[in-house]
């Protein structure tokens, strides 16, 4: 299903982007191949569970290989692919939590082995108006709503639409219509993808250099997690004193489309950063709160980043969660 999505949305992206735009001369098709960059990287990675409750520890010793080609630009276009490839190097007694492990015995490193498609899709840039179409990466703000994962060895991409224009002074908008998430689990498996319609809308306005604020909202509807569905609105305030900058959030969060659930919950946060030496140092306080037994959810997000690298709190209690962190 997913070969099929990449090839519809590149041969409509190709018709809209290349569309009425003027004759192709023999210097851009040069360009096209001439200016194109290819990335190869790997990244080896050793993680390590004991955990209360599990008789065995686990051990997944990992190493990804990825591939990236990005061609010149063609009449504004660029073409974009990355295929990533993740094996076992080593040690491999963990639980990859696909749902197709035979090693459920095991705590869980959410690292699948198996080579996945991570980008494929084509860019249009033209005086600060960028489309994007296809297999791609999207990071908002901090990745607190969306994010990519990317501390997984299987990144977490986007099968859709985004649009980004930066307007005059200091607006930006970023709007992504997504019809599918390719998620850490993959890239085998029934936890590999999760379909639906995903609207993520981000207005951006910088009101000096030092103040910057951020209003968002989420649109998700889940084809086979119902429970998730959501709609969120909220921003994100931010401002530099010179050594200090103080950030603020609020977001409110509904039951979306077909959400079994009732409720409204609040998220609430606020930090400080600031830099000693060459070391940064970030204090602050998170709440994401719940109504009729449900949590706010952030399901896109890099969760970890949040509440921690063990992983414990990838889906918000019905009591919500209240964080205090340095």
């Amino acid at each position: 299903m997913k070969k099929v999505l990449n090839v519809k949305l590149s041969a409509v992206a190709l018709a809209l982007m290349l569309g009425g735009v003027a004759p192709v001369s023999a210097g851009d098709n040069a360009a096209f191949l001439n200016d194109s960059k290819t990335d190869f990287n790997l990244r080896y990675r050793l993680e390590t569970v004991d955990q209360d409750g599990v008789d065995e520890d686990a051990t997944a010793s990992t190493l990804k290989a990825r591939v990236t080609w990005q061609s010149g630009a063609f009449n504004n276009v660029k073409f974009n692919a990355e295929l990533d490839h993740v094996m076992t190097l080593g040690a491999d007694d963990y639980n990859d939590a696909s749902g197709t492990s035979t090693k459920t015995g095991y705590p869980v490193v959410a690292d699948p082995t198996g080579t996945d498609l991570n980008q494929l899709n084509l860019t249009y840039q033209k005086d600060g108006l960028t489309l994007v179409a296809g297999r791609q990466r999207i990071v908002l703000g901090n990745q607190r709503f969306v994010g990519g994962v990317a501390w997984r060895q299987n990144e977490q991409t986007y099968d859709g639409y985004r649009v980004q224009y930066k307007a005059d002074k200091g607006v930006t908008l970023d709007y992504s219509q997504i019809f599918n998430i390719n998620r850490i689990f993959g890239p085998i498996g029934a936890r590999a993808d999760l379909h639906g319609s995903f609207q993520l809308f981000n207005l951006s306005y910088k009101f000096s250099k030092e103040t910057k604020l951020v209003a968002y909202a989420y649109r998700l509807d889940f084809d086979t997690a119902a429970a998730l569905s959501s709609r969120t609105l909220g921003f994100d305030l931010s401002h530099n004193f010179g050594k200090v900058t103080l950030s603020a959030s609020y977001a409110t969060q509904t039951d979306y489309r077909d959400n079994p659930n009732d409720f409204s919950a609040a998220y609430h946060a606020i930090s400080a950063k600031t830099k000693l030496g060459k070391v940064n140092v970030v204090a602050g306080l998170e709440r994401l709160g719940s109504d009729n037994g449900v949590g706010f959810t952030t399901p896109l997000a890099t969760l970890h980043k949040f509440q921690g690298f063990a992983d414990k709190f990838l889906g918000t209690p019905g009591t919500g969660i209240k964080d205090t962190y340095i």
